[in-house]
Order: structure tokens, then C-alpha cells, then sequence
């Protein structure tokens, strides 16, 4: 029988280093046995434009405190239990995010790549269509509601 995957999930309000994140993350794993064979990482950043081909101020995410952690850990444990995986990182922005900032980190450990691989793209994914977040866009002072949502 697996043993369930551990799974660190946060929300962010202010900017975070995704790669000081990605370290803690793998020291602490280290301490308690050895690092997994293979790992998946995606580091995403706020577009400098918006939908519409603007110069973009500003990505501002809304989302309810407690009910979007409860549903990013079921994404993460659901897809980490689908594709046999041993530990999945998850660091989202909230409130404003300027160009250029960290708004995701995606990590996942697995003994082999494909597992590995395909659990962080479909935690992407997931992000990007199943997340309680409501993004607004702020160019030139005015903020636009997103509908929908960028394709990969």
C-alpha cells in the first residue's frame, strides 16, 4: 500500500522567491529520507501585457480565505493520488501582483519523471480552471475582470 502524499500548500498575499520556497521545501524533505528520484517544478510570472495587448499594472487575484486552501489541497491530493506521486509544493499568489512577479510554484516529487511531469502539469491546469480565484486586470488605473482563462 502507498502512503499518502505530503502535500504543502500556501497562499501568498505578498511576493515570495519561488526558489527559496523550492529549497526549504527539498531540505525538509531531505532531513527525513532521501530526495525522490525525480522532480517536476514550473515557476510562473505575471505577463507584462494584458488580455487585451495592454501594458499591464497590475494582476490582482481575489479568492475566500480557508475555502481556496480546502480545494487547492483536494486538487493537489486528487491528482498526487492519480499519478502515484510521493510530495506536491504549491505556493499562489493573492491580492496584487506586478509584472514580473512570482504568482505560482508547482513542485512534484515522484521515483520516476512521467509521473512527475504529468502531475504538475494537470496541477496546473487545475489551477487555471478549477481554483477559486477571481483575477482583475489594472492597466492605466482601471481594473477589468477576467472571463475565462488564457490557454497553455
Amino acid at each position: 500500500m502507498d502512503l499518502p502524499a505530503e502535500l504543502l500548500i500556501s497562499l501568498h498575499p505578498e511576493p515570495f522567491m519561488p526558489l527559496e520556497l523550492l529549497a526549504a521545501w527539498q531540505l525538509a524533505a531531505s532531513a527525513l529520507a532521501p530526495l525522490a528520484a525525480a522532480e517536476s517544478h514550473f515557476i510562473g510570472r505575471v505577463r507584462p501585457v494584458g488580455a487585451d495587448g495592454t501594458a499591464l499594472e497590475a494582476l490582482e487575484l481575489e479568492h475566500y480565505p480557508g475555502m481556496s486552501e480546502r480545494r487547492l489541497q483536494d486538487l493537489a491530493q486528487e491528482l498526487a493520488e492519480r499519478h502515484g506521486v510521493s510530495r506536491v509544493r504549491l505556493a499562489h499568489r493573492v491580492g496584487r501582483v506586478r509584472p514580473g512577479e512570482a504568482i505560482v510554484l508547482v513542485a512534484v516529487a515522484a521515483d520516476r519523471r512521467g509521473p512527475a511531469q504529468r502531475c504538475a502539469q494537470e496541477l496546473l491546469e487545475a489551477l487555471k480552471h478549477e481554483a477559486p480565484f477571481w483575477k482583475r486586470e489594472w492597466s492605466g488605473g482601471v481594473g477589468t475582470w477576467v472571463e475565462g482563462n488564457t490557454p497553455f
